[in-house]
């Protein structure tokens, strides 16, 4: 009598565990878009970084993250954002050809975005008066100074300079006030060599020709 007593007993532990195991989720989502326990709902968890390539609005979100965290969102500001440029010359330099050789145009791009997620207004002083129209296309950016009117009630400047490095990029960015000159916020972040595209085995910098062994 005493043994089937603690059979019974033994089975029913044994479907309470299974019972519990059940319970939980195997979905990881939903572990991180859980409600805390004030009952505010939490952010979802970066697990890992992603892979670098294709990625650069990655990168750039992290680095404005940073820089913009320093800063209050107030919409009497007006922001220019300014390309970022190498850190030895100061000025693109067009017979660069690298993995990163666009890179300074796009952090200048990617900065006006994430600058306008948070509610900075930035001025695109490389717009047109007008809507410019030629044989293949219409646009309203230009380099063209002529078609440009000069830049007003500016107030700070978004701009960077990149240091590379053998597997990539530093990238330090700051907001600069116009009048003063004093830098009021600054980021850095590493950017990977193989963020628009993989390394290639054959590279140039400096003038000289690199091989990389696969």
């Amino acid at each position: 009598m005493f043994s089937i007593h603690k059979h019974i007993k033994n089975l029913f532990c044994l479907a309470a565990v299974i019972l519990c195991l059940s319970c939980v989720s195997n979905d990881p989502n939903e572990l991180t878009n859980t409600a805390d326990r004030s009952g505010n709902a939490s952010a979802p968890m970066v697990n890992s970084e992603p892979h670098a390539l294709g990625n650069i609005e990655y990168h750039t979100a992290l680095l404005a993250q940073e820089l913009f965290s320093q800063v209050r969102t107030d919409r009497e500001y007006r922001y220019a954002v300014i390309n970022f440029v190498p850190v030895t010359s100061l000025k693109f330099d067009p017979s660069q050809q690298g993995p990163l050789m666009l890179l300074g145009h796009q952090l200048s791009e990617g900065m006006v975005t994430e600058a306008s997620r948070i509610g900075l207004i930035t001025q695109d002083y490389k717009t047109t008066n007008d809507i410019v129209i030629s044989k293949d296309a219409d646009y309203v950016f230009s380099r063209d100074v002529s078609r440009l009117n000069a830049m007003q009630d500016i107030d700070f400047y978004i701009a960077g300079t990149i240091t590379e490095q053998q597997q990539g990029a530093i990238v330090n960015a700051r907001i600069i006030h116009v009048d003063s000159k004093d830098v009021v916020a600054s980021a850095t972040k590493f950017f990977p060599a193989n963020i628009f595209w993989e390394r290639e085995k054959v590279s140039t910098r400096n003038g000289l020709i690199y091989r990389t062994d696969s």
